[in-house]
């Protein structure tokens, strides 16, 4: 991707992934230059209003419940050096680097809008921690959604003023130390800053976001998966006809319809129509229906992602016309709406989970397939368990999702002696989901690891290679290329891992790569 230029208003999806996923540099992150004059008039206002002595939240205030105590202007850079170490008690284990890098850049367009108060230099020791690979530690928990992600946004501007933990060229370190070894110094904070660092909804959006990109590319996957156990129990593809679907014209259904006819194309192991046997079990027929609603709240979660990361979510928010500043206290950092999306999508994958797993029963269950396979997908069942006990792991994890998937939007527990009365508890809406999007990828995994074995089986009794779809094609052989048919029992694990592996690959990239 070419070189990335903020402005605040313009960043997009693809180019979030490719900071996240990409190396320090590749693409090369830099600031508009006319978010540069924003960046500047905005911390001009800042030192005007210090110079007139006006009291401004957070400015010449303290912060939350201490909102009345009037700072002196001998004490604002201690004000806001005191909020970031202060805020830094986030636990719990460190956010990965892609992560991180998506935090950081999400964050760096944010301030660029020209509304936060920020010093020019300031965003741009972001940018330059961000392309020379200077990776705060950002503990995962401690937010509330709420005043926006305080507590870990505290440990991401902790590195800025040379405190706190990074991580630089593969090894753990002070912030200071990592600053000092890519050549960097630390900045000491003005009026607003410190405030302004800590105060959105960054960490939740960056979350959000990673994990909405691979929930699309899951949904893809659960319909290629899907496909394949059609074709390995001699399913057919009849529900999928384009006049059932017209006639209920649900987008999402339109579209997995279409796309799960497209997937099947070519495939000589569907069955056609059969006086004794006209329709499948919900599972395989109501696919258009359970996946493309499944895939609205994906969807809904990209819509909402697109706005939130061009948006300003701190408080209080600076506003110049001329000569006249006007400080304005207001809620965006509160992240109710993301909340809300989030927990929908976890509510959605969970189901993804939960009807791929009954997938697997159908596999793996004789009585269940007509006995198109043997039971649990082993030859000689009885002295082999075969893939019996695969179900119970796909059934323990679809169990924990639905654990997971209870809303975290609907609780909120008051903060700052209840000044903050009403918290979105977004970055835990946000965490969750990962989740379930971790279990379901390998809920898919086992789904596909399973339809191969059945497909070999189902060829063999067969006794004739018939082809399959052109969809179905690549995710079989993605899985033949790590793992081989069983014919007897076996240690599982490094299978299971193996099937894993091309799951993750898929969620990350919406392809399959065998390497």
């Amino acid at each position: 991707m070419n070189n990335i230029v903020l402005d605040g208003e313009s960043l997009t999806f693809e180019q979030v992934l490719a900071v996240a996923y990409g190396k320090p540099g590749e693409p090369l992150v830099a600031l508009a230059e006319n978010a540069k004059a924003n960046v500047l008039k905005a911390a001009a206002a800042v030192d005007t209003l210090l110079e007139r002595g006006e009291i401004a939240y957070g400015i010449t205030t303290g912060f939350g419940a201490f909102k009345d105590k009037i700072i002196s202007r001998e004490e604002v850079e201690r004000l806001q050096r005191n909020i970031v170490l202060s805020h830094a008690v986030g636990v719990g284990d460190a956010f990965d680097i892609p992560t991180t890098r998506a935090i950081m850049l999400i964050r760096a367009n944010t301030l660029a809008r020209g509304f936060s108060g920020v010093r020019l230099d300031t965003l741009e020791l972001i940018l330059e921690c961000l392309n020379r690979g200077v990776h705060p530690v950002i503990p995962e928990k401690g937010s509330l959604g709420a005043s926006g992600d305080l507590a870990p946004l505290a440990h991401f501007a902790c590195v800025l003023i040379g405190e706190g933990k990074a991580e630089f060229g593969g090894k753990q370190m002070p912030g200071g130390d990592a600053l000092s070894a890519a050549g960097l110094s630390p900045v000491v904070l003005k009026a607003k800053e410190g405030l302004a660092l800590t105060n959105g909804t960054t960490i939740m959006t960056a979350v959000g976001l990673l994990e909405t990109a691979r929930a699309g590319n899951l949904a893809n996957l659960a319909d290629i998966s899907g496909c394949l156990t059609l074709e390995a129990v001699n399913g057919t593809p009849a529900a999928f006809d384009e006049r059932i679907h017209a006639v209920r014209p649900h987008p999402r259904q339109v579209e997995c319809a279409k796309n799960l006819r497209g997937i099947l194309a070519g495939s000589e192991m569907t069955r056609g129509f059969d006086p004794v046997n006209v329709q499948d079990a919900y599972t395989l027929r109501c696919i258009p229906q359970v996946h493309g609603a499944c895939r609205d709240a994906v969807a809904y979660a990209k819509w909402l992602l697109k706005i939130e990361l061009n948006s300003v979510t701190d408080n209080p928010l600076i506003f110049v016309d001329g000569e006249k500043i006007e400080v304005i206290s207001g809620g965006n950092f509160h992240g109710e709406p993301l909340a809300l999306a989030f927990d929908y999508l976890a509510i959605a994958l969970s189901e993804l989970a939960n009807i791929s797993e009954r997938r697997i029963m159908r596999l793996t269950d004789e009585a269940s397939n007509s006995r198109v396979l043997p039971a649990f997908l082993t030859e000689d069942g009885g002295l082999n368990s075969g893939f019996m006990i695969v179900q119970y792991t796909a059934a323990a994890l679809c169990t924990e999702n639905k654990v997971l998937a209870h809303p975290a939007s609907v609780d909120t527990i008051p903060s700052s002696a209840n000044v903050e009365d009403h918290v979105s508890m977004g970055a835990t809406a946000a965490i969750k989901l990962r989740s379930v999007r971790r279990n379901l990828e390998t809920v898919l995994a086992l789904e596909a690891f399973c339809a191969a074995q059945a497909v070999d089986l189902r060829q063999k009794r067969l006794d004739s290679a018939k082809k399959l779809g052109v969809g179905t094609e690549p995710l079989y052989n993605a899985i033949r290329a790590k793992i081989p048919f069983i014919g007897v029992d076996e240690y599982m694990k490094d299978h299971i891992d193996a099937a894993v592996k091309t799951a993750k690959t898929y969620a990350r990239t919406g392809g399959f790569r065998c390497s």
